[in-house]
Formats: C-alpha cells, structure tokens, sequence
C-alpha cells in the first residue's frame, strides 16, 4: 500500500487486527482518524459515547462478552484523562483493551499546548504496555505490538498516543505484520513437569481439599479442563466475584462465593480445609480477609499465569505456572478419581446455615418493603440462567452476584478490584455489542447510575436491546451499611435525593416503569425482559437492606458473620 497518511494507517492496522467496533468520542488531536473513519463506515462501526469513559466502560464489556480486544479512542487532554478510570478498571480486572488517544503536534509536545496532557506519563502505572507515536512509519508496528500485548498471557489495557503530524503525515509505503512475540517479554511461563506432579501428590493425598477459581478459567478458555477436573477429583469448588459463571451455579460441587459478602461455609471452611487449590485468582483482600490468619493450616497449590503473583500476598506450597487450559489438561492423568462427600456436607450444613438466617429472609421475603434479592430471584425465573448480567458496584453488585444463576461461561461482568462506580450502563452496552444474541441485563444502584446516566443516549442511539433494573433506596446502600455498622450510624454524605428516573429515561425515548410492591414484580421484570429493544425498570427497595453475610474489613474469613 503506498501514499496514505498515518491517519489512514491507523484504520488499516485496526482493519488488520479484526476491529470492527469502535467506542470513542472525536476531538481536535484524533480528528485525522475521524476523517479517515467517516470513509471506512462500512467497514467498522463506531460507537458514540456521551463521555470518554464510557467507551472505556462499554470496551471491557465487549471485550468480556465476546473474548475479543476491547478498543477505545478519544481526542487528548480532558478526552485522554477521562479514559484513564476505565484503563485502571481494565489493568486490575485483567481485560484487553487498546485505546488510542490522539496529541498535540510533535513541535508542541511539553509547551502546555491546548488540550496537551502527558498521557504517556498518567497512564504508565494502570496500563500493561504503552506508547506515543511521533512518526507515521511507528505506526504499524506499535499498533501490531499493542495488540498483541493487550490479549496475550494476562490480557491488559494498552495506551497508543498518536501526534496529530503523526496522523497527517504521508507514508510512501504501509504493510501490516501481526506481532507473535517480542524479544524480552514472556507471555505466558513455561510448565514445570516437577511442580506438576508436586501439585498431583498433595491433591491425591488430601483428605479436606478445596478449590477456590477466579477470572483465569474464563479468560484461558479453560472451563471445560476446569470442569474435568473438578468431577474427577470430587473436590468443592468456589468463586470469586470475577469467576462467576466459569462453571454452571447448580453444578453439585459449585459451593459457592468466598470473600467479604460470600457464602458462609466456602469462608469458614477455608480455614478448615487440609489443601487449598487457587486457580486463576490473585489471593485478593476481599477474599481472604486477614492474611494472618488465612489457611495456615493447609498446603496451598497456585496455579496462575502471572508470576509476579505467586507468593505476592500469600505463601504457597506449590506453583504451577503456565496457561491454565494447558496446566489443568496435564495435570489431569496425574489426579486419582475421588470424591469427598463427607467434606461436602460440610459446605452444605453451613449452606442450611446461612439458608435460615439470611437467603430465605432475603430471597423468598413475603411482608415489608422489596429485597434486593427478590428483584435478581425474578430475573432468574424470567432468564432461566441464560443472560448476561451486567453490575455496578455496591450492595446490589454483592447481592447479584450471590443469587444468580448462570449455565454459561461470560455471564457476569462487573468491576472487581477497582470498584469502579458508573461502570455498569457502559459496560452493558459493549456487552449486548459483543454478543448480541444473549439477553443483557445491567442491574446498578441508584448512586452508580447518575455516573454514567449519560450513557442512556448511547443506548438510545444504539437501539441496544439492554435490560436496566435501577435498585433504588436513596441512599449510596454499602457506605451506609459500613456507616451502620462500624460508625454508629452516623450516615455522613449517604441518602440520596433522586430525579424521576423513569421521566429521565422517556426523555431519552427508552421505555420504563417504575415498581414497588411484591405481587406487581414479576410482571414488570417479564414485561422488561419481553420487550423488544432497551428498556428502563426501576425498582423501589428497603430502605436499610443490609447484605449478609459480611467479613468485617481485616477480620478473619473465620469472623464471618450472618448479622
């Protein structure tokens, strides 16, 4: 290819890569690329956000739906820095995506030109790999390099700054390659036989083994080795929040969520076990409470791709590095057939437990005002643990995780370990985008959707067939609990006064309605899910709902309690 700008390279890479969506919002330092867009509509669809970190949001929902690499583009300055939440959302939860920012001038570069902002620098600590390109001929390597970064080992966000002489300048000749490896940047470790067959020994001769996955089965494609394993071991398994869905809810050794609003028994029992099996998680603090006290008494075996996180917060006994679609298919002939029903019934005594004082008072409420739980137990009855659940962050994030049900793998999406508040409007508009075929529901509280309420245009714009439930209690309902419980109920800065969220949504031509007794419910969510295109259901809750159970923040996963 000869004689095209930088501009035009740009779409030609992204061509190259398989991109056929874009989430952006246009500037003056990303206009070239714009231009050269506005020729290549045909070929690849951009999504206008209403604001830049929306095209975040909405790429780590795509990207988690459809396996794919998320991308998002934005102008410089106030574009560039409203990426960055999404960026460090994507960094911590391990989801690939590639923005591109466009800059000032090269001859402008540290003058304070307008909307100049170091991105290269902002971004450094929250991206897996960036760059800013000065020169046209960079192009298609940093872009083949980005890619490749982004998706390969433990997938990440990568940051592409062009200049705008960059994006103007011609180049003589452009060819693509894709990148299949650079020098000094491994990947994905290589598998050590002897740390396999160290692993099979200790999980072949444990009488309490229990394993605890997370993200890394879903993102290794490895739910059918995770699964192999788990039936031919007959060892209980739990989930982080991230992990969900990697194995059906009702799979008889599916145990349940571990961390701070998990399950009581997969929590008491960590301490019990004999041989604690992580797999694809990062021993993160929501899971395991005080390190002091975390699983002392068992032999920890870690199988993880990411080096830097082995023995990062927790000691292990045995790491087994590698991909691990590829770490479980070996070490699969090396694991005696087993089951270990008396261990399980543990799990279960604990579950009829927590049944009694908590999930039946929460899940099958007959009298008072609306659970959270209610609201996600007739989205199951409607969906039949089909959709995608789509959540923001707070109490109805623990509560959605803890009680729906999902048959497939990439069924939940929501922000793990920054927390991000807004993230659920975005994110599950990428996602129905990504999979268009499969129900979307975004279930958000009242506090997180005003982030991002914006993005309602978006969807409008779109025609988006997403399903979004508002739990609304007027307050910012997790502050509020912590403020309950640990802060002699001094609710500093909590309640919230809302706007008419159903006027607001018809102001954006999307359907809704607004429910609030018990026996009205069910009819709202099946007239919600029946529609056809996007639609807006708010849902008024108990005003002082707190979830249980709950780990106190630095407390033991022993110190869980149910009230």
């Amino acid at each position: 290819m000869k004689n095209i700008s930088g501009a035009e390279a740009v779409i030609h890479c992204l061509l190259e890569e398989g991109v056929d969506i874009l989430f952006g919002y246009p500037g003056g330092a990303i206009m070239p690329v714009y231009d050269e867009l506005y020729k290549f509509e045909n070929k690849i669809n951009h999504i206008l956000v209403r604001h830049e970190q929306g095209a975040t949001h909405a790429a780590q929902g795509y990207a988690r739906s459809s396996g794919k690499v998320g991308v998002a583009i934005a102008t410089s300055g106030p574009g560039a820095t409203n990426l960055v939440t999404g960026i460090a959302d994507a960094q911590i939860d391990s989801t690939p995506m590639v923005c591109i920012t466009g800059q000032v001038a090269s001859s402008l570069l540290g003058s304070d030109a307008f909307q100049e902002t170091d991105i290269i620098g902002i971004s450094t600590p929250v991206t897996k790999w960036n760059y800013q390109i000065t020169k046209a001929s960079e192009i298609s390597e940093i872009f083949a390099k980005a890619f490749y970064i982004a998706k390969s080992g433990r997938p990440g966000p990568v940051l592409i700054d062009i200049t705008k002489d960059a994006q103007f300048e011609i180049l003589k000749t452009f060819e693509y390659k894709k990148c299949k490896k650079i020098r000094s940047y491994c990947s994905v470790p290589a598998m050590d036989n002897k740390s396999l067959k160290n692993a099979a020994d200790i999980i072949n001769n444990a009488k309490k083994p229990f394993v605890v996955w997370g993200q890394g089965v879903i993102l290794g494609n490895a739910e059918n080795e995770f699964k192999a394993f788990l039936e031919k071991s007959g060892i209980p398994a739990a989930w982080t929040i991230l992990g969900l869905s990697a194995l059906p809810t009702d799979h008889p050794l599916n145990v349940g969520m571990v961390g701070m609003h998990g399950n009581y028994g997969p929590n008491k029992l960590t301490n019990e076990c004999d041989v604690l099996i992580a797999i694809g998680m990062r021993f993160d603090d929501r899971v395991t409470g005080s390190l002091n006290t975390y699983a002392k008494q068992a032999k920890i075996i870690h199988f993880e791709i990411d080096p830097a996180e082995v023995n990062k917060n927790v000691k292990v006994d045995v790491a087994v590095l590698g991909d691990v679609k590829e770490t479980i298919k070996q070490i699969l002939p090396l694991i005696k057939s087993n089951n270990h029903d008396k261990w399980i019934d543990e799990f279960h005594n604990y579950y009829k437990i927590e049944y009694d004082k908590v999930i039946d008072n929460e899940y099958n409420k007959k009298k008072g005002g609306l659970s959270m739980a209610e609201v996600i137990k007739s989205i199951n009855n409607n969906t039949e643990g089909e959709s995608i659940l789509v959540t923001d962050v707070g109490q109805h994030q623990m509560v959605a995780c803890r009680y729906t049900k999902f048959k497939l793998s990439k069924s939940n999406i929501t922000s793990g370990g920054l927390g991000t508040m807004g993230f659920a409007l975005p994110a599950a508009l990428g996602a129905k985008i990504g999979d268009p075929k499969r129900e979307v529901i975004a279930v958000i509280g009242d506090g997180g959707f005003q982030m991002t309420i914006q993005e309602l245009g978006t969807i409008f714009q779109t025609k988006a067939a997403v399903k979004i439930v508002i739990l609304n209690n007027n307050f910012l309902g997790m502050v509020r609990q912590w403020q309950q419980l640990f802060f002699d109920k001094r609710y500093a800065s909590t309640e919230m006064i809302n706007p008419d969220f159903v006027a607001i949504s018809k102001g954006y031509f999307i359907e809704s309605s607004k429910v609030s007794q018990r026996n009205k419910l069910d009819n709202e969510v099946k007239k919600m899910i029946n529609h056809d295109g996007p639609y807006l259901l708010e849902v008024m809750i108990e005003k002082e709902e707190n979830v249980f159970p709950m780990i106190p923040s630095g407390s033991s996963v022993s110190d869980i309690r149910l009230e």
